[in-house]
């Protein structure tokens, strides 16, 4: 291991119910400051897809002088919990145990750096917290919560076509009717259970405008030159309207979070280092 990229710290952190499992990136000893990162992972599988990403990132973050902690969310990865006994409200709690984790370790200003669904919950815990976050770094946001429960629902009914079912496979409107009449639904792996699908469901970005700290908003696009979605630009606008202190950019390269093989966004990588580059000492 060289001197950039000390090892991480691997750890299991009490935070009821139960523990959640931790790694944490140490900023290097030769060009440490003030502050550090909590990194907020994304839903599902798309978790799994994005580990080598974040763990690039955190260790160039690292390399810059910044604590990042690396936690699993309850009831994800390697933490106590099943995905069924998951819900949105222990995820921010969770979020509220990291950062007095890192208050402790690398006092100095703390931020927040989410992954798609993982920026939304970002999101949604700075709107609701007394306490200062920094700034925020977002990874390919989720715009909104309803969009992105029918989009994941719609794996289970890709699951039943491939499988040959002989009976229709039920809709995403049945989806959801069987989810607010209690029911618990298997979708790719993952049991998605009424309270956490409703949560997700109400939230939109465009509400959880930021106003206490500057957010990076980095955004995966096709191609060079590719303008941020007509989505994306409209949540923008919205912020921009509240007041956010934003910077947006969007970064070409492939959606690593969703790709069948395990893929890389070096630019992103690059650009996110970038933002921080000019602060160094």
């Amino acid at each position: 291991m060289t001197r950039e990229h000390p090892p991480a710290e691997a750890f299991f952190l009490d935070a009821a119910p139960g523990t959640r499992f931790c790694m944490y990136h140490a900023p290097h000893a030769d060009k440490r400051r003030a502050g550090a990162f909590i990194y907020v992972h994304p839903f599902g599988d798309e978790m799994n897809k994005s580990r080598r990403m974040a763990a690039l990132q955190a260790r160039i973050f690292s390399a810059m002088g910044f604590g990042v902690l690396q936690m699993d969310l309850f009831g994800c990865g390697d933490s106590s919990g099943e995905f069924s006994e998951a819900r949105w409200d222990i995820w921010k709690q969770d979020l509220a145990v990291a950062r007095e984790w890192l208050e402790d370790r690398a006092p100095g200003p703390i931020g927040l750096w989410g992954l798609r669904l993982g920026a939304l919950l970002a999101l949604d815990f700075v709107g609701g917290t007394e306490r200062a976050i920094d700034q925020v770094v977002l990874w390919q946001p989720v715009i909104g919560g309803a969009s992105f429960l029918t989009r994941f629902l719609r794996l289970r009914l890709a699951n039943e076509m491939l499988a040959g079912d002989t009976e229709k496979p039920a809709g995403t409107q049945a989806m959801r009717g069987a989810l607010a009449a209690g029911e618990t639904l298997e979708v790719a792996g993952y049991a998605l259970t009424p309270d956490l699908a409703a949560a997700i469901d109400r939230l939109s970005a465009a509400e959880l405008a930021p106003t206490t700290c500057p957010v990076h908003w980095l955004e995966i696009v096709p191609e060079a030159g590719r303008s941020i979605p007509p989505a994306a630009a409209r949540v923008a606008d919205a912020w921009a309207q509240c007041g956010t202190d934003l910077r947006i950019q969007a970064i070409p390269g492939p959606p690593f979070w969703a790709t069948q093989e395990i893929s890389e966004c070096p630019g992103l990588v690059a650009a996110t280092a970038g933002l921080f580059a000019l602060a160094a000492p």
